[in-house]
């Protein structure tokens, strides 16, 4: 998943989870062995120790009236304690109608099955009785209007304002809430499905579509390749389809498919680059839905078809790398899987390494230079107040109470980090060929930070010894913060971006055009971010005049505005932050702005009327997050704005 393009500095807690481990603790210094760690997935009720889902055979009929869906998840299963004779399934605001098990084709004979009392993130567990250890049982279901890992979006709410619109959000544990199962990275297997849906309803999910499919609301895909819970999909709404090569498109709404195409174009040449670096695309095709921009994430890796907020489609591709992480994901993530949550580095970390890489081969070093930069900067400012013990890659049990309270600076940024550290000791060539042979090694497989670290201690520290120390590699893994030595980046651009910044901030002169004529969205962001926490109201509005900063299309340069814009006193951006927040739904580009908001009596009244009329738009996790923030809330008097220092802090 793609939180940031920039990864946001903001740690805010949500409504429900990912998954949760009772393993031993990670010790301060050396790495367990793999084989000595039992992994307990501690957000989930699940347990596949005796018996695991290896396929689903979904029948669900799509009903926009009452924002539900309904139908039967029949679970081909794997019975490995033979003294088990219960199946116990993650399930969230669902109605269970009955539960069957198969004693002979076609021949189905009633459960008894029991729902125990609902846990605020984990949901409710759902026991089955299956005396006879059937290889297959049947539930059926009905989800609620609620449910978290939906969106039912009337039309008015979408691009094209025609048809409603439906999509999902499974990561972490959302998939519970329109599918009973056992939700946990831990488990993967295959599936398929049957959807009845209008029709007028395109119907995708993370399976097999047919780019020439009728639409026609009676639809049928299969996923051959055993995938986690979280990476089950599905979305339905006035969906159209444009072909970027032979195994890659476009889906997107009429009115958005032309630009999301062209903003995309290179998406094949991305699929070549990671092949040549981390082995073949092992998924058939590779599409990219972009979703009304309520989607509460810049994109989710979702196999065979990304989903994909329409916030990074700003006409000049500055902010592609969204589609570079997610296909990235296709090897890390996808292929080779995280078991539990306090694992997720291995996803995000690992991935957002590959799409700097991928960033770097299609457009250069100075581009991924400056995204590295802007992240670690980030990481820095978040680590300042961030728990230490959520600085640390590998997360001990008890650090994570609800798997959507991970920093996404750590799992994101300091674990690509910790991959460029790698591949800077031990050089490019080796290091690209231990990430290709771990791919292929872990392919299809789901895995702990003990079974990444043996196997790196065997292909690389082993391998080419007196490069990095077991001491080093723990630090990164084990304890809070950056290690001293990490390597640094730069980017001389930002050089350029800081003098232009600094010479204002002394003088009021703004930059010439001819330099800041050619700044891409990175450039802007570095030049906003790194201004004082406030600025006078002159200042504001001499900034806003050059360069209409207020009401800009771009979600990554109105992410740092507004809030400056706030701290500073500008009530003249206003109008337009109330427009931004109830016309996006990205949680990314949207917290900063509410939190920064929250901070004063008349601002947190401003953002509680704003979110009010934004809420039927947001999707049940930003809302979440929103009224976590809101209600937490405790203003202080308002702040006066600093004078402009003299001086503005170096480019890193």
């Amino acid at each position: 998943m793609r939180l940031p393009l920039l990864v946001s500095c903001l740690a805010v807690a949500l409504v429900a989870g990912c998954s949760r481990e009772s393993a031993q603790p990670a010790p301060p210094a050396a790495a367990p062995q793999a084989a000595a760690v039992k992994t307990i997935d501690e957000h989930s009720y699940a347990e596949p120790a005796k018996v695991a889902t290896s396929d689903i055979a979904l029948e669900l009929a799509l009903d926009f009236a009452s924002k539900t869906i309904a139908g039967t998840a029949t679970y081909t299963l794997d019975w490995k304690d033979p003294a088990a004779h219960q199946l116990v399934l993650d399930t969230r605001d669902l109605t269970i109608e009955k539960a069957e098990g198969e004693n002979a084709p076609g021949q189905w004979t009633p459960l008894k099955f029991a729902m125990a009392p609902a846990d605020k993130v984990l949901g409710s567990k759902l026991t089955i009785e299956v005396p006879a250890r059937n290889a297959r049982v049947r539930v059926a279901y009905k989800t609620s209007p609620g449910a978290s890992g939906l969106q039912w979006l009337e039309p008015p709410m979408t691009e094209g304002k025609q048809q409603p619109f439906m999509f999902s959000q499974s990561q972490q544990i959302h998939a519970r809430s329109w599918v009973p199962l056992q939700d946990t990275p831990s488990v993967r297997f295959t599936y398929t499905a049957h959807v009845v849906a209008p029709a007028d309803a395109m119907v995708l999910m993370s399976a097999d579509n047919d780019p020439a499919a009728p639409r026609d609301g009676d639809y049928t895909f299969k996923m051959p390749q055993k995938i986690p819970s979280y990476l089950l999909a599905i979305a339905a709404g006035d969906l159209v389809f444009k072909p970027l090569s032979g195994r890659s498109g476009v889906w997107a709404e009429p009115a958005m498919v032309e630009k999301a195409a062209a903003e995309f174009v290179d998406t094949e040449k991305m699929i070549e680059t990671a092949e040549k670096l981390y082995g073949p695309y092992r998924w058939g095709r590779y599409d990219i839905l972009v979703l009304p921009p309520s989607f509460p994430y810049g994109g989710m890796e979702n196999p065979r078809m990304t989903f994909a907020t329409p916030t990074v489609i700003v006409g000049d591709k500055s902010l592609v790398s969204l589609v570079a992480h997610e296909l990235a994901h296709s090897w890390s993530g996808n292929l080779v899987t995280f078991s539990s949550a306090k694992d997720a580095w291995l996803n995000e970390g690992v991935t957002s390494y590959v799409e700097n890489r991928l960033v770097e081969a299609l457009y250069g070093k100075e581009q991924a230079d400056m995204e590295r930069v802007i992240s670690r900067n980030e990481l820095k400012a978040e680590f300042k107040d961030l728990d230490p013990k959520l600085q640390a890659l590998a997360l001990k049990p008890d650090a994570l109470p609800d798997p959507d309270g991970t920093s996404s600076s750590t799992v994101y940024t300091k674990g690509a980090w910790f991959l460029q550290f790698l591949e800077e000791r031990f050089g490019r060539e080796n290091f690209d060929a231990f990430l290709r042979g771990y791919f292929d090694h872990f392919a299809f497989q789901s895995i702990s930070t003990a079974q990444f670290a043996d196997y790196a201690k065997k292909n690389l520290l082993d391998k080419y010894p007196n490069k990095v120390t077991q001491a080093e590699f723990d630090a990164w893994l084990y304890e809070p913060g950056v290690p001293v030595g990490a390597p640094q980046a730069l980017s001389p651009r930002f050089g350029v971006v800081d003098s232009a910044r600094l010479a204002w901030l002394g003088s009021a002169q703004l930059p010439p055009p001819v330099i800041t004529s050619a700044w891409t969205t990175q450039e802007w962001v570095h030049f906003i971010e790194a201004m004082p926490e406030t600025l006078m109201h002159d200042q504001v509005a001499q900034l806003d005049a050059a360069y209409k900063f207020t009401g800009t299309p771009n979600g990554e340069i109105a992410q740092r505005w507004y809030p400056l814009t706030v701290r500073s006193g500008y009530p003249e951006a206003r109008p337009a932050i109330a427009e931004f927040l109830q016309r996006i739904g990205r949680r990314k580009l949207i917290m900063p702005t509410y939190e920064a908001l929250s901070k004063t009596p008349d601002g947190l009244a401003f953002a509680q009327e704003v979110f009010a009329k934004a809420k039927p738009g947001y999707h049940p996790i930003t809302t979440g997050s929103v009224e976590a923030l809101l209600s937490k809330a405790k203003p202080v008097a308002t702040l006066t704005p600093a004078p402009a220092p003299t001086e503005a802090p170096p480019a890193q």
